[in-house]
């Protein structure tokens, strides 16, 4: 008969069974388990390489328009977003101060042909009298030095004929500086294209003294944009003429624009001892959603490549703690493989990078083979 007290004992013992049998099987799975490191498979897959940059979005052309000569604008036949035409009025200064000194010029030139008009009949009548003393001299009239007189005047009349033409060359030039300036009064488009920047108001003097200043900006044509990026120079041995690039503006997140590199430009921008080279990325802009300006967040695509045995970059950049004892360490590019609680390296030749993934072109690691991507976590801990 089992009295209380040996039901208690029994039932004692059963608990105690079972959690030691659990702690067995709990270390015995722990062991079956545990890893020192976390790993990640060799994979065949695409990788696309890019070079990421950021720029900014311009019109391909932009004329500058500004004034020659200093004035009152009284007259604005443009306005932001107006479409212009090549030799269109587009401003006008005030012309009056200009038309006072044309009508100046005008008089001085004429002025400087009625002197030399003088000159030239005063000239005539210096060698009419030098002829006419000739003839008395040859009689015995008069004496040589009568003669000498009107030769002198005859050579000074000449040279007043002279002074006078070139008093009528200045006045010319005066009266077409004049003529000119009268001209540039009318601020006239150079281009067919839009304005999309205007910097003056009716009633504002423009002062052309030292600085032409720029009245209007003029794109030749906002259908074609180009964006124009900084890239590192580090990345910029990557970049050639006729990539592809993509790139999206913070207007519309959603849309991702196509374009192509058109220029690698060599002159390099230092920036805080920081070098980067101007890319130039041409864009079609059909339904003008691009406006100058926009700020630009581009990858230029210098590499793809389909199908190609891979490996995450985390196992390139892994340096573990423990190295098996008959693993020979060779400098260059490696991974590491799982050796128990050690880890085993294997030499390895990357290409292409997508930034999560590279490719691996040689090395002794398959498809689906594990690689060593950090610690475990209890290993951290």
């Amino acid at each position: 008969m089992i009295t209380g007290l040996d039901k208690k004992n029994i039932a004692y013992g059963i608990t105690l069974t079972v959690i030691v049998a659990a702690a067995l099987l709990f270390f015995v799975l722990r062991g079956k388990n545990s890893s020192a490191y976390k790993t990640d498979k060799a994979t065949k897959g695409d990788i696309r390489s890019a070079c990421i940059a950021t720029g900014t979005v311009n019109p391909i052309t932009t004329v500058l328009v500004g004034t020659q000569v200093s004035g009152r604008i009284k007259e604005l036949y443009a306005d932001f977003n107006s479409p212009v035409t090549k030799g269109q009025l587009i401003a006008l200064i005030d012309p009056s101060p200009f038309e006072s000194q044309l009508e100046q010029a005008r008089a001085n030139l004429l002025s400087a042909q009625a002197a030399l008009a003088k000159a030239q009949a005063t000239l005539k009548e210096a060698e009419r009298n030098v002829g006419r003393k000739q003839q008395l001299f040859k009689s015995n009239v008069i004496g040589k030095s009568e003669i000498d007189a009107e030769e002198t005047n005859s050579a000074v009349s000449k040279a007043q004929v002279g002074l006078a033409e070139a008093q009528v060359v200045q006045a010319e030039a005066s009266y077409k500086l004049a003529e000119t300036n009268l001209q540039y009064t009318k601020i006239i488009s150079p281009v067919d294209g839009i304005v999309i920047s205007r910097n003056v108001d009716i009633g504002q003097t423009m002062a052309a003294m030292f600085q032409s200043p720029t009245l209007f900006s003029i794109a030749q044509d906002l259908s074609k944009m180009q964006i124009n990026t900084n890239v590192d120079e580090s990345d910029i041995g990557g970049i050639k003429p006729g990539q592809d690039a993509e790139f999206v503006v913070d207007a519309y997140p959603e849309t991702v624009f196509n374009g192509k590199v058109s220029q690698v430009r060599n002159a390099p921008v230092v920036v805080q001892n920081v070098v980067t080279y101007d890319v130039v990325i041409t864009v079609a802009n059909p339904e003008f959603k691009l406006k100058p300006g926009m700020t630009a967040n581009v990858s230029i695509i210098n590499g793809v490549k389909s199908s190609v045995l891979r490996v995450p970059n985390a196992a390139l950049r892994f340096k573990p703690k423990k190295i098996a004892p008959s693993a020979a360490v060779e400098h260059g590019q490696k991974v590491w493989l799982a050796d128990g609680d050690e880890a085993k390296p294997v030499k390895v030749k990357t290409g292409i990078t997508d930034g999560t993934w590279s490719e691996l072109l040689e090395g002794d690691v398959t498809e689906g083979q594990e690689v060593i991507i950090g610690l475990a976590d209890k290993e951290k801990k």
